[in-house]
């Protein structure tokens, strides 16, 4: 077969069979379709069915394949970092700086801590875990921010499946979690940068910040039509500067995206280029990531990893949003569902860790683990979460929680 054949026959493998599982098994309230997307990724890569299956794997993702998949992915991963950067919006979180603050503060720092020191364990224990160009303090430093990364992108779909995404509750997670996504490339910068190419660093930021500033004030004269493909023009020139100078594009795609107004983009517009970008391009991502996962350190090591992992994210997490809600008064339970939503894991964790494999500063085995932690952690918030907003004290709070809800927002 030649190779557009087997490209097809892999296209319609990738977005085929999550689908099926999907639908048939009707996972959508505990697995929505991209964690399904992420799981069939896992499934069809190297690690298992190209394990029972080696001349499956071996003719359908042939290297012309795999590098024609790989591709699209790096785009349709930049174009979803981007439209991130574009949504994360500061303005209201200056506004309530005092609470925003001090939620993203402990949010992130505590299951930063415990990753780290889960990283700790995790070198004592066993070599194969860091990567081959790792410092010890990038490796630690990676895995704790990976424990406490929050995924904006994914936090919305499932709020808005759950009816929140617009309520005051939905307003003050989205503020919380803009902080702490601002706060994940800021740390992937530090760990990315090379001592020996500083200077082309140093100078990238620079001339970014002098081209930013022409960007927009050309975007704020354009019509909304033409800052879509201006837009793209200046995520792809980005991406190519921060790469170049030793940076991932990735950090170049999100500052792309942080520099410009969410206002200058209709909501609506802006919502459905998300969603068709994660129905459209977004599933080969996830194959890829899939396609790089390892067991060849025995898949029960992997699976332990995970595991403890997992527990230093999500006791981080609920310990730092319950500290931060003891110190800010909230309403009883408040912390628990915050917590709890701010644990979402998948795609942005997802990214950030495929950028430390890129860099080879943690393994396969452990880009495996940190891949099956995003995905448990973010199957876990909606069947814990959704219960909790039937409940009396959410459906109708107290006259003085309801005035104070809606003073926050």
């Amino acid at each position: 077969m030649t190779t557009t054949e087997l490209f097809l026959i892999a296209m319609t493998i990738i977005l085929g069979v999550p689908y099926l599982i999907w639908r048939i098994f009707r996972t959508d309230y505990w697995a929505p379709l991209v964690v399904v997307q992420i799981l069939t990724g896992i499934l069809l890569g190297p690690g298992l069915l190209g394990r029972m299956f080696p001349a499956y794997y071996a003719t359908v993702f042939a290297p012309p394949v795999i590098a024609a998949l790989n591709g699209i992915a790096w785009w349709a991963v930049m174009v979803f970092v981007w439209i991130a950067g574009i949504e994360l919006d500061l303005r209201e979180v200056w506004k309530q700086r005092r609470e925003c603050g001090t939620t993203a503060a402990f949010a992130l720092g505590i299951p930063l801590a415990t990753g780290c020191l889960a990283a700790l364990g995790m070198l004592a224990w066993r070599d194969g875990w860091m990567g081959e160009a790792a410092t010890p303090w990038q490796f630690v430093l990676g895995i704790g921010m990976a424990c406490a990364v929050t995924a904006l992108p994914i936090l919305i779909l499932l709020m808005e499946k759950m009816g929140i995404l617009r309520e005051p509750l939905g307003q003050r997670v989205l503020r919380y979690a803009s902080l702490d996504d601002l706060a994940i490339w800021a740390v992937l910068a530090i760990i990315l940068l090379d001592w020996q190419r500083v200077g082309h660093q140093a100078a990238f930021l620079g001339l970014f910040a002098i081209a930013a500033l022409a960007i927009r004030r050309l975007m704020a004269r354009v019509p909304e039509a033409d800052r879509y493909i201006i837009g793209l023009v200046w995520l792809a020139a980005c991406g190519y500067g921060a790469d170049a100078c030793g940076l991932h594009f990735m950090v170049g795609a999100f500052l792309a995206g942080a520099v410009m107004e969410r206002e200058w983009f209709t909501l609506e517009k802006l919502d459905g280029l998300r969603h068709n970008v994660l129905l459209v391009i977004m599933p080969i991502y996830f194959l890829s990531t899939g396609l790089r996962t390892n067991w060849q350190m025995g898949g029960t090591a992997v699976f332990v990893a995970a595991g403890v992992l997992l527990v230093a994210s999500i006791a981080g997490k609920l310990a730092g949003v319950g500290i931060a809600g003891k110190l800010l008064g909230w309403a009883r339970g408040d912390a628990w569902t915050i917590g709890w939503l701010l644990q979402t894991k998948a795609l942005i964790m997802i990214i950030f860790v495929n950028v430390l494999l890129d860099r080879h500063i943690i393994t396969s085995e452990t880009f495996t683990a940190l891949l099956l932690m995003a995905v448990a952690s973010t199957m876990l918030t909606t069947p814990i979460v959704a219960p909790r907003l039937h409940r009396p004290m959410h459906r109708g709070k107290p006259e003085q929680a309801r005035r104070r809800a809606t003073a926050e927002t």
